[in-house]
Parts: structure tokens; C-alpha cells; sequence
């Protein structure tokens, strides 16, 4: 007769519905009179629906523009990437061959500490320690998440640089230094897709009044029409009030995009 363990070996074949029927009726066999087992189903079966219920995040209002924006950016980088070799020397093209490993080996490291979270769930029992080793793993988590998304914004590719910026979606508490560099990046970028990106990530984090603050000091700090309508877009859909001064201060400007202009003027209106 096999033991536990190779009973709980099966769980996942068995919620797949990949176990052969005799394999099925022997585990179920099992199950109905092994309490550990009933509770170590449980526990799983339980992981697994939270899993399915995760919700896939909204696609940005400007989705299509930053689709051919990043392909724009990509078929820059490759042009850009074949002649770095004639503008520095043999030791940092090997550095930089090893770069774009880094997003490789944050998705591993990240399915490792997930599998980790997973084998304390399975194979230990629910008590107080096993609460805190899985907050001490899921803090791991957000941590990589973190610094990973930082290196990224230094990254010299415009396409690392919005990859980093994405990883905002996965980080839930975004920090001061989380915060200020997205605003760095929004205001500072020399890329006008990596900025859009930034923007939309920046918009997600609006319930940080320092995010609500920081975009109303970015209106007048952009020259690209493209950010200058997004950020009237973000503003009235935050119905943000105080960015009317700024978006008056941005009118002054000579030079402002007519089409911009009148939408800035809409925006004004619809906000007071």
C-alpha cells in the first residue's frame, strides 16, 4: 500500500483530471479516511481556485499608440545594438551580452521562491510559524520585483527601460524610492514611449498623494504632444482640480501643440 506522500504526489494529476480511473478510485479510496490527506487536499484545492482567480490587469487607454511605439523603440535598438560593437571595447560587450539575461533570472528566481511559498503551503502544517515563513517569502518577492524594476530604469535600451516600468503591475506597495523614480523617469526619460509608459504606470499608483502631486508638477515639464494630451486624459479621469493651474501655465507656451491647446482648454473646464 503506498504511503501518504505518494498519495499527495497525485493531488495535482487528480484536480487536472489526469489520473487513470483506477489510480482515481484508489486515491479517493485513500482520501476518505486519511484526515492529514483530506486536509492537505484542501489546502491545495484552495491555493488553486485563488490562482484561477487571478484577474489579468486593463489594457492602457493608449495601447495601440505604445504597441507601435515599442515596436518603433525595438527596431531602434537593434539598429543600435549592431554597431555598439565598433564603440567599445571587448570587455563591456560581454557585460552587455549578459544583460538582457537579467529579466531570465528574475522570472526564475521568482518561480523558485513561488514553488518555495508552495512546498511550505503543501508539506507543512498551518500554524503561526508557516504564516510568517510565507510573508517572509512573499516579501522576497516584492523586494526582487523592486530592485530588478530599478536596474532596469539605468538600462541604456529604451525597450529594458519600459520593461522595468511594467514591473510596477506586480509590485503592490510601491515605495518613496519606487515613487520618485517613475517620477524621475516621467520628466527625465529622452524617450517619449518609455515616458508614456511611466505615465500609465504612475496613473495605477494615483492613490499616493506624492504620485497625484508629482504628475501635477510634470505637466508643465513635458514637450511632447503625445504626453501633454495623456496627461490631460490622466488628470480628468483622476478629476485631479488642482492640476488647473498647471495645465493654464502649460497655455502660455508659444509654441503648444494647436490640437493639444484645445484640449488642454476642454480638460480646464470639464475640471472646474
Amino acid at each position: 500500500m503506498m504511503k501518504c506522500e505518494q498519495y499527495q504526489d497525485l493531488f495535482t494529476d487528480y484536480m487536472n483530471k489526469q489520473l487513470t480511473t483506477a489510480e482515481q478510485g484508489e486515491l479517493e479510496e485513500h482520501i476518505a479516511g486519511c484526515d492529514a490527506c483530506q486536509q492537505e487536499l484542501a489546502v491545495m484545492k484552495n491555493i488553486w481556485n485563488q490562482l484561477g482567480e487571478l484577474k489579468a490587469p486593463e489594457p492602457s487607454a493608449h495601447v495601440k499608440v505604445r504597441f507601435q511605439a515599442m515596436l518603433d523603440t525595438y527596431a531602434a535598438s537593434v539598429t543600435e545594438n549592431r554597431s555598439l560593437g565598433d564603440k567599445i571595447n571587448d570587455s563591456w560587450n560581454r557585460l552587455w551580452q549578459l544583460q538582457p539575461r537579467w529579466p531570465l533570472a528574475y522570472s526564475i528566481i521568482v518561480i523558485l521562491v513561488s514553488f518555495g511559498c508552495g512546498f511550505w503551503v503543501f508539506h507543512n502544517s498551518r500554524n503561526d510559524k508557516q504564516a510568517q515563513q510565507l510573508q517572509a517569502l512573499t516579501t522576497q518577492v516584492h523586494e526582487l520585483r523592486q530592485t530588478m524594476m530599478l536596474a532596469l530604469l539605468e538600462n541604456p535600451s529604451a525597450s529594458e527601460r519600459i520593461r522595468g516600468v511594467s514591473y510596477t503591475s506586480e509590485i503592490k506597495h510601491a515605495d518613496k524610492q519606487v515613487i520618485d523614480a517613475l517620477l524621475a523617469t516621467l520628466n527625465n526619460d529622452p524617450n517619449v514611449n518609455v515616458r508614456l509608459s511611466t505615465l500609465d504606470a504612475l496613473a495605477h499608483l494615483a492613490n499616493h498623494p506624492e504620485v497625484r502631486e508629482g504628475l501635477i508638477q510634470s505637466i508643465v515639464q513635458q514637450d511632447s504632444p503625445l504626453l501633454q494630451s495623456a496627461i490631460a486624459d490622466v488628470m480628468l479621469k483622476l478629476q485631479e482640480k488642482r492640476s488647473v493651474g498647471s495645465f493654464k501655465e502649460l497655455l502660455k507656451q508659444k509654441d503648444l501643440d494647436h490640437g493639444v491647446r484645445e484640449k488642454i482648454k476642454e480638460t480646464i473646464t470639464q475640471l472646474i
